[in-house]
Protein backbone atom coordinates (compact mmCIF):
# COMPACT_ATOMS: atom_id res chain seq x y z
CA UNK A 1 0.00 0.00 0.00
CA UNK A 2 1.22 3.51 -0.82
CA UNK A 3 1.79 5.72 2.18
CA UNK A 4 0.95 9.36 1.50
CA UNK A 5 2.75 12.11 3.37
CA UNK A 6 1.51 15.67 3.69
CA UNK A 7 3.88 18.28 2.24
CA UNK A 8 3.80 22.01 2.29
CA UNK A 9 3.59 23.72 -1.11
CA UNK A 10 7.24 24.83 -0.96
CA UNK A 11 8.69 21.74 0.76
CA UNK A 12 12.31 21.25 -0.22
CA UNK A 13 12.35 24.42 -2.35
CA UNK A 14 12.98 27.10 0.27
CA UNK A 15 14.68 28.95 1.88
CA UNK A 16 16.38 30.97 -0.86
CA UNK A 17 18.90 33.69 -0.07
CA UNK A 18 20.23 36.17 -2.63
CA UNK A 19 22.41 38.99 -1.37
CA UNK A 20 20.59 40.74 1.49
CA UNK A 21 17.26 39.17 0.47
CA UNK A 22 15.66 35.99 1.74
CA UNK A 23 12.59 34.04 0.71
CA UNK A 24 11.15 31.56 3.20
CA UNK A 25 7.97 29.54 3.42
CA UNK A 26 5.46 30.53 6.07
CA UNK A 27 3.26 27.98 7.80
CA UNK A 28 0.08 29.86 8.63
CA UNK A 29 -1.46 26.68 10.04
CA UNK A 30 -5.21 27.03 9.65
CA UNK A 31 -6.64 29.34 6.95
CA UNK A 32 -10.39 29.87 6.73
CA UNK A 33 -12.16 32.13 4.25
CA UNK A 34 -14.97 34.07 5.92
CA UNK A 35 -17.80 35.57 3.88
CA UNK A 36 -20.45 37.28 6.04
CA UNK A 37 -24.09 36.70 5.28
CA UNK A 38 -25.99 39.76 4.11
CA UNK A 39 -26.25 42.29 6.93
CA UNK A 40 -24.11 40.20 9.31
CA UNK A 41 -20.70 41.89 9.01
CA UNK A 42 -21.04 43.86 12.28
CA UNK A 43 -22.30 40.82 14.20
CA UNK A 44 -19.50 38.70 12.73
CA UNK A 45 -16.94 41.31 13.77
CA UNK A 46 -18.22 41.20 17.37
CA UNK A 47 -17.99 37.41 17.49
CA UNK A 48 -14.50 37.50 15.95
CA UNK A 49 -13.42 40.00 18.61
CA UNK A 50 -14.88 37.92 21.44
CA UNK A 51 -13.62 34.53 20.23
CA UNK A 52 -10.39 35.38 18.39
CA UNK A 53 -9.31 38.82 19.64
CA UNK A 54 -9.65 40.64 16.32
CA UNK A 55 -12.31 42.52 14.40
CA UNK A 56 -13.40 42.25 10.80
CA UNK A 57 -10.69 43.97 8.68
CA UNK A 58 -11.31 47.13 6.73
CA UNK A 59 -10.54 46.92 2.98
CA UNK A 60 -6.82 46.41 2.33
CA UNK A 61 -6.01 45.93 6.02
CA UNK A 62 -5.10 43.18 8.47
CA UNK A 63 -6.38 42.85 12.05
CA UNK A 64 -5.10 40.67 14.87
CA UNK A 65 -1.61 39.74 16.01
CA UNK A 66 1.05 37.21 15.13
CA UNK A 67 -0.47 33.76 15.16
CA UNK A 68 -4.06 34.98 14.76
CA UNK A 69 -4.94 37.42 11.99
CA UNK A 70 -7.79 38.38 9.71
CA UNK A 71 -6.57 39.43 6.27
CA UNK A 72 -8.89 41.39 4.00
CA UNK A 73 -9.29 39.14 0.98
CA UNK A 74 -11.72 41.01 -1.26
CA UNK A 75 -15.18 42.53 -1.10
CA UNK A 76 -17.01 40.91 1.83
CA UNK A 77 -14.22 38.37 2.35
CA UNK A 78 -11.49 37.90 4.92
CA UNK A 79 -9.02 35.10 5.54
CA UNK A 80 -8.85 34.02 9.18
CA UNK A 81 -5.27 32.82 9.68
CA UNK A 82 -4.01 30.82 12.63
CA UNK A 83 -6.84 29.68 14.86
CA UNK A 84 -9.47 27.10 14.12
CA UNK A 85 -12.61 29.22 13.68
CA UNK A 86 -15.01 29.15 16.59
CA UNK A 87 -18.27 27.39 15.69
CA UNK A 88 -20.27 30.54 16.51
CA UNK A 89 -18.82 32.29 13.42
CA UNK A 90 -20.93 30.00 11.20
CA UNK A 91 -24.08 31.74 12.43
CA UNK A 92 -22.95 34.95 10.69
CA UNK A 93 -20.81 33.82 7.75
CA UNK A 94 -19.87 31.09 5.34
CA UNK A 95 -16.64 29.42 6.42
CA UNK A 96 -14.44 27.63 3.87
CA UNK A 97 -11.24 25.86 4.87
CA UNK A 98 -8.36 27.12 2.70
CA UNK A 99 -5.50 25.57 4.67
CA UNK A 100 -4.11 23.52 1.78
CA UNK A 101 -5.02 25.97 -0.98
CA UNK A 102 -2.22 28.54 -0.72
CA UNK A 103 1.55 28.73 -1.07
CA UNK A 104 2.70 31.39 1.42
CA UNK A 105 6.16 32.93 1.45
CA UNK A 106 7.91 35.77 3.22
CA UNK A 107 10.19 38.06 1.25
CA UNK A 108 12.54 39.88 3.61
CA UNK A 109 15.56 42.12 3.39
CA UNK A 110 16.88 45.36 2.02
CA UNK A 111 15.58 45.64 -1.54
CA UNK A 112 12.33 43.71 -0.98
CA UNK A 113 10.35 46.71 -2.26
CA UNK A 114 12.51 46.73 -5.40
CA UNK A 115 11.84 43.02 -5.94
CA UNK A 116 8.09 43.55 -5.73
CA UNK A 117 8.31 46.60 -8.02
CA UNK A 118 9.47 44.17 -10.72
CA UNK A 119 6.56 41.81 -10.14
CA UNK A 120 3.42 43.76 -9.25
CA UNK A 121 1.67 46.96 -10.33
CA UNK A 122 0.98 47.90 -6.68
CA UNK A 123 3.09 50.62 -5.09
CA UNK A 124 4.46 48.86 -2.01
CA UNK A 125 6.76 51.64 -0.83
CA UNK A 126 6.43 52.23 2.92
CA UNK A 127 4.93 55.71 2.58
CA UNK A 128 1.97 54.24 0.71
CA UNK A 129 1.78 50.57 1.76
CA UNK A 130 2.35 50.50 5.51
CA UNK A 131 2.68 47.61 7.95
CA UNK A 132 -0.70 45.87 8.22
CA UNK A 133 -1.73 46.87 4.70
CA UNK A 134 -2.72 44.11 2.32
CA UNK A 135 -3.74 43.90 -1.31
CA UNK A 136 -5.20 41.32 -3.66
CA UNK A 137 -3.29 41.90 -6.88
CA UNK A 138 -1.12 40.32 -9.52
CA UNK A 139 2.39 39.05 -8.86
CA UNK A 140 4.07 38.34 -12.19
CA UNK A 141 1.13 36.72 -13.98
CA UNK A 142 -0.51 35.12 -10.93
CA UNK A 143 -3.31 36.41 -8.73
CA UNK A 144 -1.94 36.92 -5.25
CA UNK A 145 -2.25 38.53 -1.85
CA UNK A 146 0.58 40.77 -0.63
CA UNK A 147 0.75 41.91 3.00
CA UNK A 148 3.40 44.17 4.51
CA UNK A 149 4.77 42.50 7.66
CA UNK A 150 7.46 45.04 8.49
CA UNK A 151 9.85 47.62 7.08
CA UNK A 152 11.50 45.21 4.63
CA UNK A 153 9.20 42.20 4.95
CA UNK A 154 6.22 41.02 2.91
CA UNK A 155 3.96 37.99 2.94
CA UNK A 156 3.05 36.78 -0.55
CA UNK A 157 0.29 34.23 -1.14
CA UNK A 158 -0.58 32.49 -4.41
CA UNK A 159 -2.66 29.42 -5.15
CA UNK A 160 -0.75 26.29 -4.17
CA UNK A 161 -0.44 25.12 -7.76
CA UNK A 162 1.61 28.25 -8.56
CA UNK A 163 4.13 27.83 -5.74
CA UNK A 164 7.03 26.82 -7.99
CA UNK A 165 6.20 29.59 -10.46
CA UNK A 166 6.18 32.12 -7.61
CA UNK A 167 9.58 30.82 -6.47
CA UNK A 168 10.97 31.18 -10.00
CA UNK A 169 9.63 34.70 -10.52
CA UNK A 170 10.62 36.04 -7.09
CA UNK A 171 14.12 34.55 -7.09
CA UNK A 172 14.76 35.94 -10.59
CA UNK A 173 13.70 39.38 -9.36
CA UNK A 174 15.84 38.93 -6.23
CA UNK A 175 18.87 38.16 -8.41
CA UNK A 176 18.21 41.23 -10.54
CA UNK A 177 17.90 43.50 -7.52
CA UNK A 178 20.98 41.99 -5.86
CA UNK A 179 23.05 42.53 -9.03
CA UNK A 180 22.04 46.20 -9.12
CA UNK A 181 23.04 46.59 -5.47
CA UNK A 182 26.40 44.92 -6.09
CA UNK A 183 25.71 41.81 -3.99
Amino acid sequence: MVELKARTPMAGLLPADVGALSLTELDLRKMTLLAPFQGQEAALSKVMKAKHGMEWPMPNRVTGKAGAKAIWFGRAQALLVGPVPDDSLAKHASLVDQSDAWAVVELRGEGAVDVLARLTPVDVRARVFKRGHTMRTEVAHMMASITRLGEDAFQIMVFRAFGRTLLHEVTNAMEGVASRHGA
